[in-house]
């Protein structure tokens, strides 16, 4: 596994994390400066070009150096607030904002996850409760629409995370031919999790940050896109998301404020 620099690298990065105390606290892109990231030893990259070796990277890169041990310490909880744009496919656009909350599982399936919703002349909310989804206006449960519900599982399973808890999730990588897109490298990285769904990762060969993944669900062709990273509480999150259908955009996301590790009550994932 690509994170077996050697052993007293290895002691180093357990005792400053073990250091380290983690407050939540409210990030966005002015109040917190970017930072540089780490970059892996060329040689060593080219050395172990392998799945699991460019996730593992990735991982590293994404948590500052402090790998999943840190990334698990710090989301324990998520709050994140924002504004989401949708074009129907009668080019109707909505104009929406929202907030998302997030209890984190021991594996992204066990997650627990409410989007709130709030349009010009509409608000409900979206709940995953680790088990199933269903939607909420005021206090009335419902079942949402087959299509409102397979997009929103698809935010859930299809995202980034489903790459940087592969290990968690049980999930099987392979490594795909690289790709050169608009002068871009990337090492291209197929996750499949134990449902069966299929999501391809472009992760850039220079900074080990995912830019792009695919996937495709009933017949058509989805693409996102990633962009304006900046650190979260020493975590790199894209402030910026954009959603392709065939050739189409149909989702544009970007966050205001994200926040970990501030307390998140369970109530807001039942039906009661």
């Amino acid at each position: 596994m690509f994170l077996r620099f050697n052993r007293s690298t290895v002691t180093i990065v357990l005792l400053l994390c073990g250091a380290l105390s983690v407050f939540a606290q409210e990030t966005t892109p002015q109040k917190e400066a970017a930072k540089p990231t780490p970059t892996p030893d060329k040689n060593t990259a080219t050395r172990l070009v392998t799945a699991e070796g460019i996730v593992e990277t990735a991982l590293f890169v994404y948590t500052n150096g402090g790998g999943r041990a840190m990334l698990n310490q710090i989301r324990k909880t998520t709050i994140e607030r924002g504004r989401t744009t949708y074009t129907a496919a009668d080019g109707k656009v909505d104009e929406v904002t929202y907030q998302r909350y997030v209890l984190r599982g021991d594996k992204l399936s066990k997650d627990k996850i409410r989007l709130d919703q709030t349009y010009p002349n509409a608000k409900y909310s979206l709940v995953y409760d680790g088990e199933k989804v269903f939607g909420i206006v005021n206090t009335t449960v419902f079942v949402p629409r087959e299509d409102t519900a397979k997009a929103f599982e698809s935010n859930v399973f299809r995202g980034m995370e489903a790459l940087l808890r592969y290990k968690e999730d049980e999930s099987k990588l392979e490594l795909a031919e690289r790709e050169k897109i608009m002068g871009v490298e990337y090492y291209v990285v197929e996750v499949t999790d134990t449902a069966g769904r299929k999501t391809r990762f472009y992760i850039s060969q220079k900074s080990y940050r995912i830019m792009m993944l695919t996937y495709e669900a009933a017949g058509v062709k989805y693409r996102r896109k990633f962009y304006d990273y900046n650190l979260a509480q020493g975590t790199l999150v894209p402030y910026r998301t954009v959603l392709w259908a065939t050739d189409k955009i149909v989702e544009e996301t970007e966050v205001g404020t994200v926040s970990y590790g501030q307390k998140v009550d369970e109530g807001l994932f039942s039906t009661n």
